[in-house]
């Protein structure tokens, strides 16, 4: 299990996103920390079990243990502030909403201490808000980063592995379904 057998999972009809798993595997932009920890928060974002298996034993041997904690740390806050906030976001038009003024009241300590440095979390909260669509909390993570000090192409490349993760997911997806559904024999 490693990026090339989740390559070599992928129908030829995907072809661009193998081509696009590896080169984003080895581009520079972002520290190897950086990079690794995205590809695995984003792989979980995804939920798809063999990308899991496939982008852990490629890219978690990359990181420390803490800084593996971390990346499934960002996937799990962000798979509840993405929703929690997405609602907030979606209701702000809303003339009687007041949603925006009130406390969430939901546990994040993990943000203020997240076990590495915090714009190697910011990056991958991000990463997994683009996954899961939250633009309130791109837009936030975004503006974090670049105070720090990251640049738009670094921004970008962590947004690139999440949008061929969460594609690669969801074509093995699609492709387990015309399987187990009956419906290979229709696609073909």
């Amino acid at each position: 299990m490693s990026l090339e057998s989740l390559k070599n999972r992928l129908p030829d009809y995907a072809r661009d996103l193998k081509l696009n798993l590896g080169s984003l595997a080895a581009e520079p932009g972002l520290s190897e920390q950086q990079r690794a920890g995205t590809f695995i928060a984003t792989a979980l974002a995804a939920r798809q079990p063999v990308v899991i298996q496939d982008l852990l034993a490629e890219f978690g041997p990359k990181l420390a243990p803490e800084a593996l904690t971390a990346a499934k740390a960002a996937a799990a806050i962000m798979g509840m502030n993405n929703i929690y906030y997405r609602f907030v976001h979606m209701m702000a038009h809303e003339p009687n909403a007041n949603y925006k003024a009130m406390p969430a009241r939901l546990r994040m300590n993990v943000i203020g201490k997240p076990g590495v440095d915090k714009v190697d979390f910011e990056l991958w909260s991000l990463a997994v808000s683009a996954v899961n669509g939250c633009g309130m909390c791109v837009e936030s993570h975004e503006a974090q980063l670049r105070q720090a000090g990251l640049s738009e192409e670094q921004i970008q490349q962590a947004v690139r592995i999440a949008a061929v993760v969460h594609a690669v997911a969801a074509v093995l997806d699609g492709e387990a379904a015309m399987q187990g559904g009956g419906l290979a024999q229709a696609a073909e």
